[in-house]
C-alpha cells in the first residue's frame, strides 16, 4: 500500500462522525455521544524495490467523553465517568503518600540517631 492509499484510509477512519456519534432517540429524549480520539501515523521508505523499503501504520485510541442530552428545548451535557482512571489515580496518590511517609520516617530516624550520638559523645544523657 502506498502513502496516498494509507492517507486515504486514515481520512476514512478519522472523521467528524468518529468524534460525535449518531444520535439516539427514545421517548422524546435525544442522546448524542461524544468521544475523544487520539492517533498517530507512520511512514516509510520510497524505495519499495529494495528489501525493507516499504512502510505504513496508524494507531488510534478512542475514549468516551460524555453525551449531549436533548429534552425538548433543553440541551445538557452529561460527562462520562471512567472508573478505571479514578482508581488508577487513587493508587498513584496512595503510592506517593507511602513513599513520602517512608522518607519522613527515615529522615527523623537519622536525625534522632545523630542527636543520640552527639549526646553520647558528651558523656551524658542530655
Amino acid at each position: 500500500m502506498d502513502a496516498t492509499a494509507l492517507l486515504e484510509k486514515a481520512h476514512d477512519v478519522l472523521n467528524g462522525r468518529q468524534v460525535i456519534g449518531d444520535p439516539y432517540e427514545k421517548n422524546g429524549v435525544t442522546v448524542i455521544p461524544v468521544v475523544t480520539i487520539r492517533g498517530g501515523g507512520g511512514g516509510g521508505d520510497a524505495r519499495t524495490g529494495t528489501p525493507g523499503g516499504a512502510g505504513g501504520g496508524i494507531g488510534l485510541v478512542a475514549r468516551p467523553v460524555g453525551a449531549y442530552v436533548i429534552r425538548g428545548d433543553t440541551v445538557s451535557w452529561l460527562p462520562a465517568i471512567d472508573i478505571n482512571r479514578i482508581v488508577l489515580g487513587g493508587q498513584l496518590v496512595s503510592i506517593a503518600a507511602i513513599l513520602m511517609a517512608r522518607s519522613i520516617v527515615r529522615s527523623r530516624a537519622r536525625l534522632a540517631l545523630a542527636q543520640a550520638k552527639k549526646r553520647a559523645s558528651r558523656g551524658g544523657p542530655w
